[in-house]
């Protein structure tokens, strides 16, 4: 069971995810409250420990867009939540491939991008890339999709990680908002969402 916290924006935040056990560190270069720069990034990932990966999240970006900042911040996964195609997602490499949920009904072919990981989230409010809402898990069919491929966001906090996790057994948990305190990520709340997330597979 893998966790992602994801709009990180300083060394100290990612220090402490890594620290707790957060496989993957997110960094948000589309329009957010959570929006840094490449360069920026690429300074905290300088700080990291080894085996933590990360991960650039884009809508619509340019393909030089993507492949530079894959290659300065040094980036692992790419996780996209716009509308790219999937010959633009095959050329950018590994990546995460958003889908938006409404009223349980996935917003697009995941098919389509057999080689990506697949994430569900809510549909966004102010910015795309997410509401921190979650979507109606009980009425959404993820049959289709492998679990090993599978993510879940959206809403994700840690009273309601555990019964994420049991109820999707996804590959993995992806988080922002709901590790927050007023707009800044809480260390307290990082540990106990890590801890809640992959305590179901101690179970």
């Amino acid at each position: 069971m893998k966790v992602k916290i994801c709009g990180i924006k300083t060394v100290q935040d990612a220090k402490i995810a890594a620290e707790h056990g957060a496989d993957m560190i997110g960094f948000v270069f589309a329009d957010s409250k959570r929006k840094i720069t490449p360069h920026e990034a690429h300074k905290i990932v300088s700080e990291l420990p080894e085996g933590v990966e990360t991960v650039g999240v884009f809508v619509n970006p340019t393909l030089e867009e993507v492949l530079e900042a894959k290659q300065s911040v040094p980036l692992d996964y790419v996780q996209l939540h716009g509308e790219e195609n999937p010959l633009f997602v095959k050329e950018v490499g590994a990546s995460i491939k958003a889908f938006k949920v409404r009223d349980g009904e996935i917003c697009g072919d995941t098919s389509a991008y057999p080689a990506s990981l697949i994430l569900l989230d809510a549909p966004p409010l102010e910015f795309e890339g997410g509401s921190g809402k979650t979507f109606q898990w009980k009425k959404t069919n993820v049959s289709q999709i492998e679990k090993n491929k599978l993510v879940i966001a959206g809403g994700l906090t840690p009273e309601n990680v555990e019964e994420a996790v049991e109820y999707f057994e996804p590959f993995m948990v992806d988080v922002s908002s709901g590790v927050e305190t007023n707009g800044q990520k809480d260390q307290m709340k990082i540990k106990q969402f890590i801890a809640n997330a992959k305590g179901v597979d101690q179970k």
